[in-house]
């Protein structure tokens, strides 16, 4: 281990992650910018992940762990970590996900080239395989977002870059948070931050570089496998609707045109198809409202949804 001063803390929130947490600590570990701290964030777990969490302290100091003793939500814990951050920069892993080897050293080194305010990279999806898991591609709303590369870019002259809305896949400059927290209780909590990160930032980059690997639990507990629940349901519409509503309110109109294609073509057709089924009709009613909302967006006029999306915007 290296004994310069870090550079750069990741903010590592879990709850009942013991069967992955191995793999995400070893994966900081794997770094080639060995100049990090990590916040290990116990979120209330009930199996070992607070034990795995304290071991990896005990063997390596650039870890220091926080204990939830009843969960908090994802959202409380990053905002506790961000209280413990005393690097330049700053970025966050859930403790289920794996960052690629050279992620730190490219984000970072990309900020110390540009100045910029953050630098967002592109991301997988790690889906299961066989007794394990395995990495996929760069989704194509992921590419158009990180790809090409473009260093002090802005929100007016890279609008796509709204679809990359994730906290795991940039690393920003420290004091860039300082009135940035996450919303508390909900789950999506990272919708909103990201479009305040676009809308405030004086310049951005964004690099086509995979940085992390996000994982889908083969058991289905991840928040995005949840959905047909309506508790869950409510919180994603109202991280989606928080988003657009933070890029009308910085008259980014561009940008809420392309936030309103991604959702049409990858968020709307899946609500559908759960609401075509579901045995409770308010999840159906939740979903018409929020496309009633979609169709009365000025900027809705300039989207074109596909043939079987425009069907259901008809009814």
């Amino acid at each position: 281990m290296t004994a310069s001063a870090p550079i750069v803390t990741l903010i590592v929130p879990g709850r009942d992650i013991a069967a992955f947490a191995p793999a995400a600590l070893d994966s900081l570990r794997a770094q080639t910018e060995s100049r990090w701290r990590a916040v290990l964030i116990d979120d209330g777990s009930t199996d070992d992940t607070g034990a795995i969490f304290e071991a990896a302290a005990a063997d390596d100091r650039r870890f220091t762990t926080l204990r939830h003793e009843a969960s908090r939500g994802l959202g409380a814990a990053r905002n506790v970590g961000l209280a413990h951050v005393d690097t330049p920069y700053l970025g966050f892993l859930d403790g289920d996900d794996e960052l690629l080897p050279d992620a730190l050293a490219r984000l970072t080194g990309t900020l110390h080239e540009t100045g910029s305010d953050f630098v967002a990279g592109a991301y997988v999806r790690s889906r299961p395989q066989g007794d394990g898991y395995a990495a996929g591609r760069v989704q194509p709303w992921v590419a158009a977002a990180t790809s090409p590369e473009r260093w002090g870019t802005t929100l007016s002259a890279h609008p796509l870059a709204v679809s990359n809305i994730v906290a795991w896949s940039k690393v920003s400059r420290t004091a860039f948070w300082h009135d940035l927290r996450f919303p508390e209780g909900v789950a999506y909590e990272d919708q909103v931050v990201a479009q305040l990160m676009y809308t405030r930032a004086r310049a951005f980059d964004v690099i086509p570089d995979v940085v992390v690997h996000w994982r889908l639990r083969a058991d289905g507990t991840s928040i995005t496998q949840s959905k047909a629940q309506l508790s869950v349901l409510r919180d994603y519409l109202a991280a989606l609707r928080g988003g657009i509503r933070v890029l009308h309110e910085a008259g980014a109109r561009a940008a809420v045109t392309a936030r309103l294609e991604l959702i049409l073509a990858m968020d709307v057709a899946p609500l559908l198809e759960i609401a075509g089924s579901h045995p409770d009709p308010a999840y159906a009613a939740e979903v018409d409202s929020f496309m009633a909302e979609l169709q009365a967006l000025p900027e809705f006029a300039g989207v074109a949804p596909d043939p079987a999306i425009a069907a259901a915007l008809a009814w």
